[in-house]
């Protein structure tokens, strides 16, 4: 059984990432969710099986649960995350494509997180808009890129423990269709609805995958699924045949389907999030803009170094008055 569980994120560990860290809750979520998203668009291009890709988003969630994502650049955790997770897998992907692929999803041309870039039609005023420049990749970029990437992987494997195994609900929730009796509703279209909540939850800021475990993802995302196509369920508590007690189904259930609505939020507010990726550049400027100071600290860290700014200021203040 110990295949289909994953060491979850410990009360500790959770308190210490929204009460220590330098960042402001709503621009962790913000980062979360870019880079998570940046993470899927590049399996997709690399032609990496989602389970695969899957599997690199709980690696880099876990990752930034013990290591402050103003570590290193986003962009850079994405893509060593995915390269770890790739090359454990049957699907490895050499260092060169995924420079490459990371190169176009960041450039200005890139339709990715980008509202402003829209797909055209191929030929309609007779021209190509793309700039192929914007995502060539030199041979010192490429090495540079490279080097950070193989850095960052060997701290990603540090940081977890050398633990790289990820249990995913989806086959499990596969399983569980095949149990439930939803009155002949063709299971085909709950099926559908049920994987894209489970990778929706991937992106989520609530860090679902390192809270509860896939027993009680799967089933979350099956009862979501047929709300949504209106299939009749077992009027029983059916759920606690796969282990899963009302309180955590029903945090899951809202907490899967709120993240839609946290997406239009920040889009409507311009909070990073319709300006291609989010870098740490946005971020630093965005705490500055706020008061804050910009940089890999702890909030702790920061506190204690303005206490003895304080404290030798008064120092100053009191041997001044003595003279």
């Amino acid at each position: 059984m110990a295949h289909m569980i994953n060491p979850l994120a410990t009360v500790d560990q959770l308190y210490r990432r929204t009460s220590f860290s330098a960042l402001p809750p709503d621009l962790q979520d913000i980062i979360f969710f870019a880079a998570q998203s940046l993470t899927q668009a590049a399996g997709i291009l690399l032609r990496i099986p989602q389970s695969v890709t899957a599997q690199a988003n709980v690696v880099l969630a876990r990752y930034w649960l013990v290591e402050s994502p103003l570590s290193s650049d986003f962009s850079d955790t994405s893509a060593a995350a995915l390269f770890l997770t790739a090359k454990l897998s049957a699907h490895p992907c050499t260092p060169r494509d995924v420079c490459n692929v990371y190169a176009y999803l960041l450039s200005p041309d890139s339709p990715f997180l980008n509202r402003r870039v829209l797909p055209h039609a191929n030929g309609k005023d007779g021209k190509d808009k793309e700039d192929p420049s914007s995502y060539y990749l030199s041979e010192s970029a490429y090495a540079s890129h490279r080097e950070r990437i193989l850095s960052l992987e060997a701290r990603i494997l540090y940081a977890v423990s050398f633990d790289t195994h990820v249990a995913l609900p989806h086959t499990l929730a596969i399983t569980y269709m095949q149990v439930l009796d939803f009155l002949d509703f063709p299971k085909t279209e709950i099926s559908r609805h049920t994987i894209a909540y489970l990778n929706t939850a991937l992106l989520s800021p609530q860090l679902l995958y390192l809270t509860h475990q896939p027993n009680a993802l799967a089933v979350a995302a099956i009862y979501n699924a047929a709300r949504d196509v209106g299939a009749k369920m077992p009027e029983c508590a059916w759920w606690e045949v796969f282990d899963v007690d009302r309180e955590e189904l029903g945090f899951l259930v809202v907490g899967m389907r709120s993240l839609e609505g946290w997406v239009r939020k920040q889009r409507d507010h311009d909070n990073g999030l319709c300006a291609a990726m989010v870098t740490r550049t946005w971020i630093e400027k965005e705490m500055t803009k706020r008061g804050l100071r910009a940089g890999n600290e702890s909030r702790r860290e920061i506190e204690m170094k303005d206490e003895e700014v304080d404290m030798i200021r008064l120092l100053d203040e009191k041997t001044a008055r003595l003279k």
